[in-house]
Order: C-alpha cells, then structure tokens, then sequence
C-alpha cells in the first residue's frame, strides 16, 4: 500500500484484480448506528467489477486497549490506517468481500497495527 491512506490501489486479489480504494469518511458509530465503534467508510473498484463501499468498524474498547499497549495516541489518522491496512488483507484474501460492514476483533485489530511502524518518541 502507499503511503497515502486516503486513496490507494491494492491487490491482487484472488482473481488477479487489483482495486482503487478511496477514504469517505470516519465517524463514531453511536451517532450512526449507536454502535461502540469508529467507522471508516472506503469506497472500492476494479476493472470488470461493480463499485462498492465497506465499513470497517473498529470497536471502541478494542482500540482503547490496543492504543494503550502499543503506547500510542488514539487518533483518526490511526484508525484510518489499521482500517485500511484490514481493507487491504480483505482484498488479498476475499475474506468478508460480501459483507458491506465487517467489525474487526481486537485479533485482527492487532494484525492491522503490526504493519504500522511505532510513531517517532516526543521530543
């Protein structure tokens, strides 16, 4: 993936496609779907196939805790990459294509965060 997180081309998936993914938006969910998550909404497309959107939702105490063991703020730019790092694995996979809103697991939270280097300490 590149270094932006707002949109990105990613893959292939399975059937040899590669897909652009565009950031719409981020947002609690209890405003939404009253829902104890952050949602990031992408929207997805590839050559052949109809374009869709996904929303990762990650839950609240998840994050919390994730943020705390891995010493880190609990910021959008953040959840914006650990959703688009699990969006990317998903492509890759075909995991959960079908489904519009996948609720990560604090598991899949952390896989998402491996790949995410540790922020530079304050000076």
């Amino acid at each position: 993936m590149s270094e932006s997180i707002r949109h990105f081309e990613t893959g292939p998936d399975p059937f040899n496609r590669n897909w652009t993914v565009t950031f719409r938006w981020l947002q609690n969910a209890i405003s939404i779907r009253h829902a104890d998550t952050v949602d990031v909404k992408f929207a997805l497309s590839c050559d052949g196939a109809v374009p869709e959107e996904k929303v990762i939702a990650l839950p609240h105490a998840a994050l919390v805790s994730l943020a705390a063991a891995s010493q880190r703020a609990l910021t959008d730019p953040w959840c914006m990459r650990l959703a688009a790092n699990h969006l990317k694995r998903m492509i890759e996979t075909f995991e959960d294509m079908d489904k519009p809103l996948v609720t990560l697991t604090p598991v899949q939270l952390a896989e998402a965060a491996a790949s995410i280097p540790a922020p530079a300490p304050a000076r």
